[in-house]
């Protein structure tokens, strides 16, 4: 079992930045691919982010160049940094671990990008 904390979501202005954080515990695999998806109301949770273990990383088009995905191992911390944020960008996000026995999700942050 792995347990996943995020933290670091908040209301933000347009244009402004946050940089949010999922710190893993319990029994993590050193192969696994760790990523940021979020959902915002009414809509399905979507893929943000991912980052593999050889540290290839992945955006989702609407993010592309706006939003930095790494990591540091020794904590077992996922960060993801977003910048220029815009109101499309209002929504929980979820941090995801994917390893060789399971998948697993935090229990999410909000993050508000008012005008």
């Amino acid at each position: 079992q792995v347990q996943l904390v995020e933290s670091g979501g908040g209301l933000v202005q347009i244009g402004g930045s946050l940089r949010l954080s999922c710190t893993a515990s319990g029994k993590i695999f050193k192969n696994h691919i760790m990523g940021w998806y979020r959902q915002a109301p009414g809509k399905q949770r979507e893929l943000v982010a991912l980052i593999t273990p050889d540290g290839t990383t992945h955006y989702a088009d609407a993010v592309k160049g706006r939003v930095t995905i790494s990591t540091d191992d020794a904590k077992n911390t996922v960060y993801l940094q977003m910048n220029n944020l815009d109101s499309e960008d209002t929504a929980v996000y979820y941090c995801n671990h994917q390893q060789i026995d399971g998948e697993y999700w935090g229990n999410g942050t909000q993050v508000t990008v008012s005008s």
